[in-house]
């Protein structure tokens, strides 16, 4: 139905003739509005467990600081230009859909099952609109992997053009090195973030949306 050869040509009322098309973007929408919901619920709960200090000698050597408002604006930023472009490339829209979704569960997944505390000297990430889905609380212990990382990382694979992607993808170092400086996450979390994006990626492409 959609490839990579015809995807700047293909519109939302052509695609929405399939079946197939019609139902994934309807069940992908379903559970991800499912995700959502139940997210605050589950920060709440991570919130409480206590969880691991890792000795992270890299970071020890980084000096705390506050770059909230700038990650803020990477952060949205990106989401405006996915934001554009899911509005007007279908194929461009299930795919970070599907992948976003799996992105989603395995944060969930590897979060609940790698209980850590956040870095001593960690600065709180300040994001108005994000906090929402955190239930409107400060979450610390959300870290392993960063999610904001891997989502802008997610959003240069997802993006076709050229010139989006290389912007994005300095969206994506600009924040990671962020993040670590105002000391979020560990190292680790972020190095994990972009693989962790990418095989959420090729999963949602080839094989659950595979169009």
């Amino acid at each position: 139905m959609l490839d990579d050869n015809n995807i700047e040509i293909v519109s939302w009322k052509e695609v929405w003739r399939y079946d197939s098309f019609r139902n994934k973007i309807i069940t992908g929408c379903i559970a991800l509005l499912a995700i959502l919901i139940t997210l605050p619920f589950f920060f709440e709960h991570i919130e409480k467990r206590r969880g691991a200090v890792l000795n992270d000698i890299f970071l020890s050597d980084l000096p705390s600081l506050d770059f909230s408002i700038p990650i803020f604006i990477l952060i949205w930023a990106g989401a405006a230009i996915i934001f554009y472009k899911c509005i007007k490339n279908p194929y461009v829209c299930i795919i970070f859909l599907w992948s976003y979704i799996l992105l989603c569960l395995t944060r969930i997944m590897t979060i609940s099952f790698i209980s850590l505390n956040p870095p001593e000297d960690i600065i709180v990430l300040k994001d108005p609109i994000t906090n929402v889905f955190y239930g409107g609380k400060f979450i610390t212990k959300d870290l392993f992997y960063s999610g904001h990382v891997a989502t802008q990382f997610l959003v240069f694979l997802c993006l076709q053009k050229k010139v989006l992607k290389i912007i994005n993808l300095i969206f994506a170092i600009l924040l990671a090195i962020m993040i670590l400086f105002q000391h979020v996450h560990y190292t680790i979390d972020v190095l994990a973030a972009p693989l962790f994006a990418y095989g959420c990626y090729w999963i949602a492409k080839f094989t659950i949306v595979h169009v």
